[in-house]
């Protein structure tokens, strides 16, 4: 399996090239160049597996056996920063760094960062915007030698591995939901997907195309680029990121829209590297009429207020004592409009992605009593470290220099060489 860039102008790779990597040299994302093709006697098989074997599986078709492990492997959940600092901390041969944005994640969400005090991780805690800290992660991925001499990789779906291993929630929410696989043709499944940098909802189109017969559904808050993309073919910035109670997916710039756009316009990485360059030139672009087209086809979208979401909340309480996080409301919120509606659907699954526990703003302002794990209320009594980036300070440089720092001290401690 090879992968490539959507924007075409770097060297195709294998896996191993992919995992190590974040963006493409040419500011693309990788993309496997070929996608498998799942008959029905595939996903009979599949249907019957457990989640961990489920990823297995997937996995293989993009990996290769002879790069995976047969007799192990687990997937996570939880929020990125903190799920990957859980991952690898204590390692002694692997250093994370992680960027939060200050004021734009819960406190809560914070604390499982900055209080966890392992020699290898470095949290920095940026005065911007997700949207804003993802600018130096792209310019030091964009300079490949500096990649390589650190072993640089990426943790968030800008990485391939992490939509691929996403794929899989959507074949799952497919077999726990689907009628029946014996009918003929197989019955569609709706699926909902509440996102902010489109990561899963790329893996959901992804699956589309491998043959798993779903229909998505992608939900956002008051930020609704995508909504407005799939809507209008208005790829184009608001004037500001709207702080909203779902505070992961407050983002502009969704940048798993790229693979995306790719997919459906036949991996014409030409179109695609015309597109991105103008919208990052201007932060606007209207999509072309054939490419609009395709993708109000595979996915249709909604936008969710903030009064939305704490009424999702508190009726999914109401009726079925589930307290949802804020962004599987926005999820759930498209799905009480639809039952409302009373219009006839496909067996319908709602992705959930985080615990309400990480929220209880959201909680409080949807008037629900919230019964805090203790292990989330001790983190109010831990050291916390943070290094601030600060409005004026070279972002790009402070990252920079740390991983040269970081590369340096691995050297001094475990390979004795002089630096």
């Amino acid at each position: 399996m090879w992968y490539v860039s959507t924007r075409g102008m770097a060297p195709r790779i294998d896996f191993k090239e992919a995992l190590f990597s974040g963006y493409a040299p040419d500011r693309g994302l990788y993309m496997p160049e070929e996608l498998p093709q799942l008959g029905r006697e595939t996903l009979h098989e599949w249907s019957t597996l457990s989640y961990p074997s489920l990823v297995k599986e997937l996995c293989s078709l993009f990996i290769g056996p002879e790069l995976i492990p047969r007799d192990d492997l687990n997937g996570t959940s939880g929020d990125t920063g903190s799920a990957a600092i859980e991952s690898v901390q204590g390692a002694k041969n692997v250093d994370i760094i992680v960027l939060l944005p200050k004021g734009h994640c819960t406190k809560i969400q914070e604390l499982q960062m900055t209080t966890v005090l392992r020699e290898n991780v470095h949290v920095f805690g940026v005065e911007g915007n997700s949207d804003e800290l993802d600018e130096p992660i792209k310019t030091v991925f964009a300079d490949v030698a500096f990649v390589k001499k650190h072993n640089l990789m990426s943790l968030n779906s800008i990485n391939w591995s992490r939509v691929l291993v996403q794929i899989a929630h959507h074949f799952f929410a497919y077999f726990q939901c689907a009628p029946s696989l014996d009918m003929h043709p197989l019955s569609p499944v709706e699926v909902v997907v509440p996102t902010g940098a489109a990561g899963n909802l790329a893996a959901g189109c992804i699956a589309q195309k491998m043959g798993l017969p779903i229909h998505l559904v992608v939900a956002v808050n008051s930020n609704d680029i995508i909504h407005r993309t799939i809507q209008w073919g208005d790829f184009s910035l608001s004037k500001a990121v709207k702080p909203t109670l779902a505070s992961a997916m407050d983002i502009q710039v969704p940048y798993n829209m790229e693979r995306i756009f790719w997919l459906l316009s036949g991996s014409d990485s030409q179109v695609i590297r015309a597109l991105m360059e103008q919208f990052e030139s201007t932060k606007s672009v209207s999509l072309p009429k054939e490419l609009h087209s395709k993708l109000s086809e595979a996915v249709t979208s909604q936008s969710v207020s903030d009064e939305a979401i704490t009424q999702t909340m508190g009726r999914c309480w109401q009726e079925n004592q589930y307290l949802l996080c804020p962004h599987s409301a926005v999820a759930v919120s498209c799905h009480y409009q639809q039952v409302d509606r009373q219009q006839p659907s496909p067996p319908r699954c709602c992705l959930a992605p985080a615990s309400a526990a990480k929220f209880p703003e959201a909680v409080q302002a949807a008037r629900l009593t919230l019964d805090t794990p203790a292990e989330i209320l001790a983190l109010e009594h831990k050291e916390a470290r943070c290094t601030p980036m600060r409005k004026g300070d070279d972002w790009t440089r402070m990252l920079r220099d740390t991983i040269e720092d970081l590369s340096q001290q691995w050297q001094r401690r475990f390979l004795n060489l002089p630096v």
